[in-house]
């Protein structure tokens, strides 16, 4: 491998991110490290030993920086997959797949010693009858699609009538398994915690909209200013550590009848602060450049030397 490093990169456009890619692309060029950007891998093709996009080996690259939720498609994390194989990733290909699967997430960071929400998985041809003996032991409950974000799909199940609606879900085709959580009594915010390289980045709130019990901006919550205390980043930095992430987002809401912090989920791809968050005083971008360049100079030496 020659003394010049290059790494592929794959950031979002929108929402600010293009912003974002031109300055982690100009502090890579400052510590010589080239950039090879916007590499989408529903573009590359695989040849015998090879992953080549636009006449690229991308597997001859130091590093792959893939960092886009809103474009994946089951091709490209294929491809994802088979490239980590060969190359340093950030995220690594285990932890993006886990992080993507919220059962997996819970199970993971349950045996870390991680709070989470009490959890139930059945396969789905068991699924009705044990979720009937769950709604009455529990009163209520969520149904999460282990593979969902952005609150797609999830069902808050507090009567024999909304499981009743739940059952052309269960009957779907593609459903292998049910995921469950028990419902937590909270205020109806959380926090949003980034992570980078297991360090603290940053905090900030979100308020689920009306009278939706939702916190996600894209199921209509919104973006608050919020300060994070010494155990709710101590548990970010646990839940991204136990998941092995080098960039998180760990979503932790207050249960308020155990009382207690519990993580919900761990994002593999948290998003930047937008243009408009910006404004608002959300000012963690610049740190989490820095950290994420710091990381990937560091990565990249080791291959380096090796």
């Amino acid at each position: 491998m020659s003394n010049k490093r290059t790494i592929g990169m794959w950031l979002y456009k929108n929402s600010g991110g293009y912003a974002i890619g031109e300055k982690i692309i100009s502090k890579l060029q400052e510590r010589d490290i080239k950039t090879i950007d916007d590499i989408d891998l529903r573009k590359a093709t695989a040849q015998n030993k090879n992953i080549i996009y636009n006449d690229v080996k991308l597997n001859k690259l130091d590093l792959f920086f893939s960092y886009n939720a809103g474009e994946q498609t089951v091709y490209q994390t294929y491809l994802y997959q088979a490239l980590n194989r060969m190359i340093p990733m950030i995220n690594s290909y285990d932890a993006f797949q886990l992080t993507e699967d919220k059962f997996q997430t819970s199970f993971v960071l349950r045996n870390a010693g991680v709070n989470t929400s009490d959890y139930k998985l059945f396969h789905r041809d068991d699924a009705y009858n044990g979720l009937k003996k769950v709604l009455k032991k529990w009163g209520g409950m969520v149904y999460k699609p282990t593979n969902g974000w952005g609150g797609a799909g999830l069902t808050k199940i507090e009567d024999k009538e909304s499981l009743q609606a739940l059952v052309p879900t269960l009957n779907h085709g593609n459903i292998r398994e049910v995921f469950i959580e028990r419902f937590i009594k909270y205020d109806n915010t959380d926090f949003r915690v980034d992570v980078v390289d297991g360090q603290f980045v940053g905090c900030y709130g979100r308020k689920a909209g009306g009278n939706d019990w939702r916190t996600n901006v894209t199921s209509g919550g919104s973006v608050f200013m919020r300060e994070a205390n010494d155990e709710v980043i101590d548990i970010a930095i646990k839940a991204a550590a136990a998941c092995g992430t080098d960039i998180a987002g760990v979503d932790i809401i207050y249960d308020e009848e155990r009382e207690q912090y519990v993580v919900l989920e761990v994002n593999g791809i948290p998003a930047f602060a937008t243009p408009s968050q910006e404004k608002m005083g959300l000012d963690f971008n610049d740190k989490k450049i820095d950290l994420i360049v710091d990381m990937i100079d560091r990565k990249t030496q080791k291959q380096e030397d090796n």
